[in-house]
């Protein structure tokens, strides 16, 4: 195996995984299948809550992992009038990435960046009146969120699915239900001029 640096050559792929790139490998670990099934099962089982999907970007992720041999084609099948669809399988190479990317990230939290501090961070530059407002908005935002989500788990108790399959929705909940609470607090402190407001 070939190193760069103190990167080995599967390291390197296994860092290049996209999380739209580790739900591709999830899925062909469960069995092969073409791209456009993997496009209806990531939205029938509600993984666009945590992935963003879209079909052309999913295409082009298979065509990546398929580069890096992490994926390979198995056959065509045409259905109908409908254009030929090439079915993928797992290789060992990417089955190895995928538990290896998947052990990195559980293992070591990551600043993601996420864009919403910057807003808060920013705000002063807008009046008390327009953070109300706009602050109030997102908070509705998340409450339907933490109804959705709510109603998704209750949906995995009542049909009996293994807890393993759908803790991230509990996860989910767990922090826009956090989220949500601060943003209230906020609003109460901002609107009661407990929080002094500068003038922008």
């Amino acid at each position: 195996m070939e190193y760069f640096g103190r990167f080995s050559v599967g390291t390197l792929v296994t860092c290049r995984l996209t999380p739209l790139a580790i739900s591709v490998l999830a899925l062909l670990r469960e069995r092969p299948m073409h791209p456009y099934e993997m496009y209806q099962l990531l939205v029938e089982r509600e993984e666009t809550r945590i992935v963003k999907v879209r079909p052309g970007s999913l295409y082009h992720a298979v065509e990546r992992l398929a580069s890096d041999e992490l994926v390979v084609a198995t056959g065509t099948e045409r259905e109908g009038n409908r254009p030929e669809r090439t079915t993928y399988e797992l290789t060992d190479r990417g089955r190895a990435a995928l538990r290896a990317r998947i052990q990195e990230l559980l293992a070591e939290p990551v600043n993601e960046f996420p864009i919403f501090p910057v807003a808060l961070a920013e705000s002063h530059n807008l009046t008390r009146d327009e953070v109300l407002e706009a602050l109030a908005r997102r908070r509705a935002g998340l409450e339907a969120s933490v109804t959705e989500l709510t109603d998704l788990l209750e949906v995995a108790r009542r049909l009996e699915v293994a807890e393993a399959y759908w803790f991230q929705l509990d996860y989910l909940r767990a922090i826009t239900t956090t989220e949500l609470d601060w943003i209230s607090r906020l609003i109460t402190r901002i609107d009661s001029k407990d929080l002094t407001w500068p003038t922008p």
